[in-house]
């Protein structure tokens, strides 16, 4: 991990919250090649698929069939929604490889600040929500648990009820944190959630920096967003400003960035942060992510296929910047107009034969020349380009009559 920044544990979550927004007639097949695929990018985390009533979530149903056709990976960790008890009958039948701990395996009270959403998704009240806090404090004193989580969901607005402070968040937490106090057990995880798209980089930036200023114990840092209007993955950049090399940061996105959930109102444009720009923009940062970037391309590319429409990320649209030499764009390329052509990042020139080209003569530059020559396109310390003759000068301005002296020029 680079120097300064959290350990981030990044979760694939295009198979559970992807899908569950998409057709329920998609195919298994497709499910299972896709998943396929998604194991050999190099990601750690995915999560398979949710086991819940198919009453509700039809897209989930054949989840069973999925499990049997894939083909896991040595390396990959295997994960999966389970709700309810009913669903971890059916979950283990398949462990391994689904692991079915959950985190840290630590105790955790944590409740939605939107209560109609609850009610929407859950059939379960916020009030619920908040009354199984001392079950679960108590439960954790006995079993001897020495750390707890808190949390909140719906943690920056609501679709249904409108904004929520910052100050409103914190006061929810410190709530759950005196409780955990009294019970005597240390709180070292927080977690937020946004399931209609709310979050804002600036709240991220002030909730987390307010935690770590309030608690130093908490180190362990979740953020589940939703990218409703765009704001996922500036979010997740803030978090990622805002921890430290002390810290872990926990999130998740989508392939694509498709996803949503249907009690929300936004459905499938409630969507996700794309996992091939996070991804990008982990690799400009300076992180390491494990993760070839062309093969998580292609399964955006897959993934299109198999909803049949354009997914919400980028970098499978435009490419990654290139980065090495040879995958730098050609100078005296034709015109490169359409979604199609665009693809000459991954798949050459001919994507693009036959295009419109205006220029009378073959693009050239000294900069082309240099890099072709194998020497830096600019010289920070030292001559290039900085003292050419074509480079502006302090001279050139005192031949033009230019000085700095400021006084006014009578009328």
């Amino acid at each position: 991990m680079a120097k300064g920044y959290p350990k981030i544990v990044f979760t694939e979550e295009v198979m559970r919250e992807g899908m569950q927004i998409e057709s329920a007639q998609i195919p298994v097949e497709d499910k299972i090649e896709l998943l396929n695929a998604l194991s050999e990018t190099g990601l750690k985390n995915i999560v398979v698929g949710s086991f819940v009533s198919p009453k509700y979530t039809p897209q989930m149903k054949k989840i069973e069939e999925v499990m049997i056709g894939f083909k896991p990976k040595d390396g990959v960790t295997y994960l999966a929604m389970i709700p309810n008890e009913r669903g971890m009958e059916r979950a283990r039948g398949f462990s391994p490889p689904l692991t079915l701990s959950r985190g840290k395996g630590l105790p955790r009270t944590s409740c939605h600040q939107c209560d109609v959403f609850t009610r929407r998704n859950y059939n379960r009240s916020q009030m619920q929500e908040m009354a199984s806090w001392t079950k679960t404090i108590a439960a954790a004193k006995e079993k001897g648990a020495t750390e707890a989580g808190i949390g909140t969901n719906a943690t920056f607005g609501s679709n249904f009820l409108g904004d929520f402070s910052v100050d409103l968040t914190m006061k929810f937490l410190t709530k759950q944190h005196e409780l955990w106090d009294a019970a005597g057990i240390k709180v070292t995880q927080v977690s937020v959630g946004d399931p209609m798209g709310w979050v804002h980089p600036a709240k991220v930036e002030e909730i987390f920096s307010r935690v770590k200023k309030m608690w130093p114990d908490v180190v362990d840092f979740r953020a589940h967003l939703h990218n409703a209007r765009g704001m996922a993955i500036t979010a997740t950049y803030a978090a990622i400003k805002t921890l430290d090399e002390r810290d872990t940061l926990h999130v998740e996105g989508t392939l694509g960035g498709i996803g949503g959930c249907p009690y929300c109102g936004c459905g499938q444009a409630t969507g996700m942060m794309p996992t091939e720009d996070f991804m990008h923009m982990l690799e400009g940062m300076g992180i390491e992510t494990g993760v070839n970037l062309d093969k998580l391309i292609e399964c955006a590319w897959l993934l299109e296929r198999i909803i049949g429409r354009q997914a919400w990320g980028h970098v499978s649209r435009a490419g990654p910047r290139p980065m090495q030499k040879e995958r730098f764009y050609d100078a005296n390329a034709p015109f490169v107009e359409d979604l199609e052509q665009a693809k000459h990042f991954m798949y050459g020139p001919k994507m693009y034969e036959g295009g419109i080209s205006p220029w009378t003569e073959r693009i050239a530059s000294p900069y082309l020349e240099r890099l072709q020559k194998g020497q830096p396109v600019y010289e920070l310390d030292g001559a290039w380009p900085w003292n050419e003759a074509f480079f502006p000068k302090v001279e050139d301005l005192r031949a033009a009559g230019v000085s700095g002296d400021t006084k006014k020029v009578a009328a």
